[in-house]
């Protein structure tokens, strides 16, 4: 058998984990042949490949990003997009796709394996951790690591100062980086998409720390909405999912918080640092378990099914499942945590 493995999406610290379970265990254990797809579902619509064998993958586990490379193309957007995935697999002999990626990557898998009959297994990819069916996808924990390293970092120079700091993080319309960033690194008020947020109230908290003589942080995930007001953006342009490119609340708020409190306030934006790099342990782990259980999938013919983490456990969950809805934080969770703002 020929199996075509693809990354789509952002790029996220752990694709070549997966990448290299995938090959060692294919080659290894069911003697398959693979052919690597580049930059996303563009590789499969030009026919745009690299061979995939065990040389290949040796020595990428600690690498961040992913040696296949990535993109957002939309085949679904393109009339004919469909018809030459299908010929450029027949092309290149692939008898299975593995995608992996998240929400919309895993979305044209859905399409490709339940209208159009091409046979998929689908791996969960992200660092917002917004995919259901999954208890985490891999990426996600670096993420936080590097998040909450960063908010640690500015405790010091905002108790130097004694000024606010915004912490701006990624997670698009899902605030489990904030979330949890924010309470390991010790944050005063944490804003997630999910709540939104009263910048009066806000600012309440900031002034009663000052109080206390402490210098407060604010996390606030990119789709975080103010509750007087709609989504603040730096740029309204969509990419080809029709998504736009988030980022500006952390700059708008420092601003508003300055005003209305007459302290000092400066933003920090993660922004990408928090996809780079080398991935964590658990990371790696993850990553390198979804790769194996996904090739035991294409070797039982389960198609249109995607590894998922349930407990400790990988299991298989149909795609359509993971994209259905997005994976939001639970409000129980956040007035948890709401203890400490403030």
């Amino acid at each position: 058998m020929r199996v075509g493995v693809l990354t789509g999406g952002g790029d996220c610290p752990g694709l070549n984990a997966v990448i290299r379970a995938v090959v060692r265990k294919g080659v290894q254990e069911y003697g398959y042949d693979f052919v690597g797809f580049r930059d996303g579902w563009r590789g499969p619509l030009e026919n745009d490949t690299v061979r995939l064998d065990i040389p290949a993958v040796r020595g990428i586990l600690p690498r961040g990003g992913t040696i296949l490379g990535s993109s957002r193309t939309n085949p679904l957007k393109q009339e004919d997009g469909i018809r030459r995935i299908k010929e450029n697999l027949a092309k290149q002999e692939v008898e299975a796709l593995i995608a992996i990626g998240g929400e919309d990557t895993l979305g044209v898998a859905t399409r490709l394996s339940d209208e159009y009959g091409v046979p998929c297994v689908g791996v969960p990819k992200t660092i917002d951790n917004d995919l259901s069916a999954t208890d985490y996808t891999f990426g996600f924990d670096t993420a936080v690591g590097i998040a909450t390293e960063a908010i640690d970092r500015l405790h010091t120079t905002a108790e130097s100062h004694m000024r606010v700091l915004v912490c701006e993080v990624m997670g698009r319309h899902a605030g489990w980086i904030a979330i949890h960033s924010g309470l390991a690194g010790g944050a005063n008020v944490i804003l997630i998409p999910e709540q939104r947020f009263d910048v009066d109230k806000v600012c309440a908290w900031i002034t009663s720390r000052f109080k206390a003589s402490y210098a407060p942080i604010v996390v606030v995930a990119e789709g975080a909405m103010p509750k007087d007001g709609d989504m603040v953006l730096k740029d309204g342009s969509l990419d080809s999912f029709g998504h736009v490119r988030l980022s500006g609340v952390g700059e708008w708020l420092a601003k508003e918080i300055e005003k209305r409190t007459g302290k000092e306030a400066r933003t920090t934006v993660l922004g990408h640092i928090q996809r780079g790099g080398t991935p964590s342990a658990f990371d790696r782990w993850l990553a390198t378990r979804f790769g194996l259980h996904a090739i035991e999938a294409v070797r039982d013919g389960d198609f249109g099914k995607m590894v998922a983490l349930r407990g400790t456990d990988i299991v298989r969950v149909p795609i359509a499942d993971a994209t259905a809805k997005l994976k939001t934080v639970d409000p129980k969770l956040y007035e948890e945590v709401g203890v400490f703002f403030g």
